[in-house]
């Protein structure tokens, strides 16, 4: 089942995948104009999940949250529910201070992310499940504005989970872990321009050793490894799902040049660029 709600107005998109075998996304290669986040409620047994081409477990009763630019599919599709909006319909960026999300569930350091519900858990979720379903059958002027304050109760049930769950977020206090929430966002904002921790620590009103030693205390990797991680990952992402040369992967990810770009993937990768688009 896929039942859709769509605003021609303002271009907003949410969409509901309920036991669709073909479920499953494109990431960097999907030429779809509403790029769409996307949370995974795994409703059935454990099963196989390819992101990006790496393989991980997904847990029974569980929820996945992925963003946009992730490519995605599932061994058993149809054991899945799956909420998909874009930003028109709901901004997450926008509205953090009603969901405290971004940086954390999307955009987080931490992935991929498995938050695991317990029976009652999974029993609510289920139930909210049930309200999407009447309410997309239903055509009024409400519409849209339930379906939004319904994703909204998803996002902030799942992320009231995913910190208990988390050993930091018990640890340490909400200003701490803000500080890498926001840097997670930050970083997701500009790691195609900017390369070097100063840029970020800016932001943040932080030096860049105040920023890593906040990173080391909360047993986080240093924000350079983090910065230069979620290089590879893109760029891993366009050599394997795009066919852009390495001069245009260069200039996307904001490198002085496609000889300064191959020795980084080189280094970071562990195999160079031609060789890792034929494995």
């Amino acid at each position: 089942m896929i039942r859709e709600y769509s605003e021609n107005a303002t271009s907003a998109r949410f969409v509901m995948h309920s036991g669709n075998k073909l479920f499953s996304g494109k990431g960097l290669d999907d030429s779809s104009p509403y790029p769409l986040k996307t949370l995974v409620y795994n409703k059935g047994k454990s099963q196989e999940v390819l992101i990006d081409a790496i393989s991980y477990t997904m847990p029974a009763r569980s929820i996945l949250p992925l963003v946009s630019n992730q490519h995605f599919t599932f061994q058993h599709p149809e054991s899945l529910t799956a909420w998909q909006f874009n930003r028109d319909f709901y901004c997450i960026i926008d509205h953090d201070i009603e969901v405290g999300c971004v940086g954390f569930l999307f955009y987080g350091i931490r992935h991929p992310m498995f938050i695991t519900l317990n029976e009652e858990e999974a029993e609510e979720m289920s139930s909210l499940e049930k309200v999407f379903s009447n309410e997309l059958m239903i055509r009024d002027n409400f519409q849209g504005e339930m379906l939004r304050i319904l994703l909204k109760r998803v996002i902030i049930k799942t992320t009231r989970i995913a910190k208990k769950q988390s050993e930091s977020y018990q640890q340490f206090p909400d200003e701490k872990m803000d500080i890498v929430r926001k840097f997670a966002l930050l970083l997701e904002e500009n790691f195609t321009k900017e390369h070097n921790v100063s840029f970020y620590a800016a932001a943040l009103n932080k030096s860049p050793k105040t920023l890593s030693n906040v990173f080391a205390l909360l047993k986080q990797p240093a924000p350079s490894t983090i910065i230069r991680n979620r290089l590879i990952m893109e760029a891993k992402r366009y050599v394997h799902f795009t066919e852009k040369s390495s001069k245009e992967i260069a200039y996307e990810l904001g490198f002085e040049s496609r000889a300064h770009f191959s020795r980084f993937f080189k280094q970071y990768a562990g195999t160079s660029v031609s060789t890792f688009r034929n494995l």
